[in-house]
């Protein structure tokens, strides 16, 4: 029985808002504001927005760092920049890998392989750790 009866009163709840409207006109610069203070919230809906305005709700408005933005842009840069350089690395190591004749340079790819493993590894970790903070920033 409560089931039902509690069933009823959302209904009601869900009816009673769909009937009530509230309409005005507002010019479209002050359209554009409330639009754009709207967008800086974390509502879904400009009506949910209006509605807790409105009814004096609280409303979360989303906060951006600005350094951190920065930081990010610079962190991206670097990371696209240190891609290339592995990239040009791994092409100049296949070019030497083809002159097996001189025996300095076979020492030298011997020798190098160590460095290049780690270099690939170390840029491979700030790859993984900035689009882990690429993906923090987006859902922010």
């Amino acid at each position: 029985m409560r089931i039902r009866e509690n069933e009823t009163v959302m209904k009601e709840e869900k009816s009673a808002r769909a009937k009530s409207w509230i309409s005005f006109r507002v010019k479209p610069k002050e359209y554009d504001t409330i639009y754009g203070h709207f967008s800086k919230t974390t509502c879904r809906k400009l009506s949910e927005y209006a509605r807790n305005v409105l009814l004096q709700k609280p409303v979360v408005i989303k906060f951006r760092n600005e350094s951190a933005d920065n930081f990010l842009a610079e962190m991206i840069l670097l990371k696209n920049e240190l891609n290339a350089i592995g990239n040009n690395y791994n092409q100049s190591v296949k070019r030497l890998h083809t002159m097996e004749r001189v025996p300095e340079v076979r020492t030298w790819l011997q020798n190098d392989q160590v460095f290049r493993e780690s270099f690939l590894k170390k840029t491979e970790q700030i790859r993984e750790h900035m689009d882990q903070i690429y993906r923090l920033w987006l859902s922010k």
